[in-house]
């Protein structure tokens, strides 16, 4: 275990379930580390539901399709994602919008829909898309 030897991050946290195959052997070396165990709630299953399904997108959109080659091109390739994550995928939750963009205007008029410009811009080598209307 070399958490203290993966960068200049300090681990101070690491949260849990309750599952058994976390004994008291596996607490008591994370605290001897100075690292406190937080455990999620009993008979709470959406606690920790959202990260876990950020984990799971980000797994198969982008690192089974990357060979990631060092501790920097991971955060590089971590730090892309989560930009495109939050600016530029659509989430089907938020009615195909981004978290942390407004949802656009719906076209009501079918005119100017025969006169779209849509460009696509490559992000991390192709493994990521975004669309922009062209000016």
């Amino acid at each position: 275990m070399d958490l203290q030897d993966v960068g200049a991050t300090k681990v101070k946290y690491l949260i849990r379930d309750r599952d058994s195959k976390y004994t008291a052997a596996f607490d008591t070396v994370l605290a001897d580390s100075g690292i406190t165990v937080v455990k999620t709630g009993i008979r709470v299953p959406r606690m920790n539901a959202i990260m876990e399904r950020w984990i799971r997108t980000c797994r198969t959109e982008l690192l089974d399709r990357t060979l990631i080659l060092n501790q920097a091109h991971l955060l590089h390739a971590l730090r892309e994602d989560e930009h495109f994550y939050n600016q530029h995928r659509p989430h089907r939750a938020l009615h195909a919008a981004a978290p942390q963009r407004a949802l656009p205007e719906p076209i009501t008029n079918p005119d100017p829909i025969k006169h779209l410009d849509v460009r696509r811009q490559d992000r991390l080598g192709g493994i990521l898309h975004e669309y922009h209307h062209a000016a």
